[in-house]
């Protein structure tokens, strides 16, 4: 990856921490079994939430996270270039384009957040604050789907390092769980910052 892509990923995404303070916050996670998946469902996480006007939540991410972003009356994006960190893609058509959680909702469930009030479910879904949500390319998200990093990492390797981080960030956050393999994986993609 450039240095120049680098720095605009990391200068856009808010919350993405140092190595030190991943690690710190690593360790401060519980390790425990996923629990609940058979009661997930998509709609309990309400999401793409009014940000302002007629701006919703996927729509502040594009133009946060893309490059002359030019939108309608109604807040699409009409034109702009986003960079997908995950793959290293360049797209000029925001269809072309998802809003990844970091942290996939029903990863998110089976993690703790079965327990958390609809509101709270709100905020995790629509988390300008963090590094949770990123523009990414949409068939690579949809490759990712809910799974963990011990059974999915960005294809492009340079990416990891930041991955593994602004995961950890966003378990820490929510103090959402995590299993034995995932922790592995992530301490394996901190090894590549």
């Amino acid at each position: 990856m450039s240095w120049v892509l680098a720095a605009f990923l990391l200068a856009e995404v808010p919350g993405v921490p140092t190595v030190a303070e991943a690690l710190d916050r690593l360790e401060t996670l519980e390790v425990a079994e996923e629990r609940n998946a058979s009661t997930y469902d998509r709609v309990l996480f309400p999401h793409w939430s009014t940000v302002s006007g007629t701006c919703n939540t996927r729509e502040t991410v594009l133009r946060r996270d893309g490059v002359g972003v030019v939108t309608d009356e109604a807040c699409r994006a009409v034109s702009g270039t986003w960079h997908s960190p995950y793959d290293g893609g360049i797209w000029t058509m925001a269809a072309d384009v998802d809003i990844d959680h970091m942290v996939p909702l029903k990863e998110a469930w089976r993690s703790g957040a079965w327990a958390w009030t609809t509101e709270k479910r709100r905020r995790f879904a629509n988390d300008l604050d963090g590094p949770q949500l990123w523009a990414v390319t949409d068939n690579v998200n949809q490759a990712k789907g809910d799974k963990d990093p011990s059974d999915w990492k960005p294809p492009l390797r340079d990416f990891q390092c930041v991955y593994a981080k602004s995961w950890i960030a966003v378990k820490h956050a929510y103090t959402l769980t995590l299993q034995a393999e995932e922790k592995t994986a992530l301490l394996d993609m901190l090894l590549t910052c």
